[in-house]
């Protein structure tokens, strides 16, 4: 009789992690800080039991999920937990489903990299329509910013609203700086980015997502839903946003809450009805396993093009104290593409009031690591445990 998957983690950790996974033909070295039980695991667990953690983990080696765990609760009003194939909001996580949609019509000939804005979109200002560049908006180099702050948030009911806002509120962006001479994290570059997906194919954003990314891709629970998606569908995650007094709340049901962390305080993403080109497709786990391994597999680009959407590109200075382990980070064609350990590591993260989410793929060494968390808090600590167990 076959040993089960238990016994064979077991033997795993007593022979220091080699590890046969269904479907490898000999051991795999499985480092014994990812194995169930070891020291990640238990740091998740930790976490969750101090209410700091609420959300679910997997990490896979060549497809196979070695670790898996869900903690907390989806919808508390409804005594709904977190499951393996809950779906979550993923905030800017999903930005390099926008960067990749690009690079598809890139690939098609419908677009190159050098057009200007203008090529493509109208009612931009001269400079803006006739020198940024789609490689501009892609790698965060427009020099593009709002000449003001933005308004109090409104509460859309609509995706044509929804759109028709941010086609006006992106038009409404200067020149700061001169394109491709400063990086800056710019979401709205990428909400013009998905208007010119829509343009370019002929299809609404969401929809060209769902039917070149998502479907290809076998990721059957992942979409941009609508917020009455959100409220109504038990399968999705409610963000609760922690308060001032301590509190969380469900931001989805209480739409005047908003986040009191982060550099958007009182922001609520359910309040923009659906995501965009800048953030909020929902996605699961298993499914981002699936992203990664049809990257691998090429069902989403061909070779050249896919060494185009995963090469870093532009550099970056690091944001807070330097990690000695962390080396330099680039911005590829929508996600980041870091070095740890001199490791190559793909991927993204994104935070909304009342969520954390981040997605790796370790390019050296065939690991795949997932963070979607419906709690706000700082994700780094958490992607930091999981760098260290795969690469440590």
């Amino acid at each position: 009789m076959n040993p089960s998957r238990r016994a064979l983690f077991g033997m795993a950790a007593a022979v220091g992690g080699a590890l046969a996974l269904p479907g490898t033909a000999a051991a795999t070295p499985v480092p014994g800080a990812m194995l169930p039980g070891g020291r990640y695991d238990r740091y998740l667990r930790r976490l969750a039991d101090a209410d700091q953690f609420s959300g679910t983990v997997q990490v896979a080696y060549r497809d196979h999920p070695v670790l898996t765990r869900s903690y907390g609760m989806a919808d508390k009003e409804q005594g709904i937990p977190n499951r393996t194939d809950t779906v979550y909001a993923l905030a800017s996580a999903s930005k390099p489903f926008t960067g990749l949609a690009v690079v598809q019509l890139a690939e098609q000939d419908k677009l190159r990299f050098h057009d200007t804005l203008g090529m493509h979109l109208g009612g931009f200002a001269a400079d803006v329509a006739g020198k940024v560049t789609v490689h501009h908006l892609l790698t965060h180099t427009s020099g593009l910013a709002h000449p003001g702050p933005a308004g109090p948030e409104h509460i859309f009911t609509s995706v044509e609203e929804r759109t028709a806002y941010l086609a006006r509120r992106t038009r409404e962006m200067v020149l700061k700086d001169a394109p491709g001479t400063t990086k800056a994290y710019n979401s709205p570059a990428y909400d013009l980015l998905g208007e010119l997906v829509a343009t370019v194919s002929g299809k609404p954003f969401h929809t060209y997502v769902l039917d070149h990314i998502f479907t290809p891709a076998g990721m059957g629970r992942s979409a941009y839903h609508t917020r009455p998606e959100w409220l109504s569908d038990p399968r999705i995650a409610h963000p609760y946003a922690l308060q001032a007094d301590g509190s969380r709340v469900d931001c989805v049901r209480h739409l005047d809450k908003g986040a009191v962390l982060g550099g958007a305080p009182g922001s609520n993403s359910a309040r923009g009805f659906i995501g965009s080109g800048g953030g909020n497709g929902f996605s699961t786990a298993p499914d981002l396993l699936s992203f990664a391994r049809a990257l691998r597999e090429g069902k989403l680009l061909g070779r050249a093009y896919h060494e185009l959407y995963v090469n870093g590109k532009i550099s970056a200075a690091p944001m807070g104290p330097v990690d000695p382990l962390r080396g330099e980070s680039f911005h590829a064609y929508g996600p980041v593409a870091g070095l740890y350990r001199k490791q190559r590591v793909l991927g993204h993260g994104g935070g909304i009031a009342g969520g954390s989410t981040n997605w790796s793929i370790y390019l050296d060494r065939d690991w795949t690591g997932v963070v979607l968390c419906n709690y706000d808090l700082d994700v780094e600590a958490i992607i930091a445990e999981e760098r260290e167990a795969v690469l440590g």
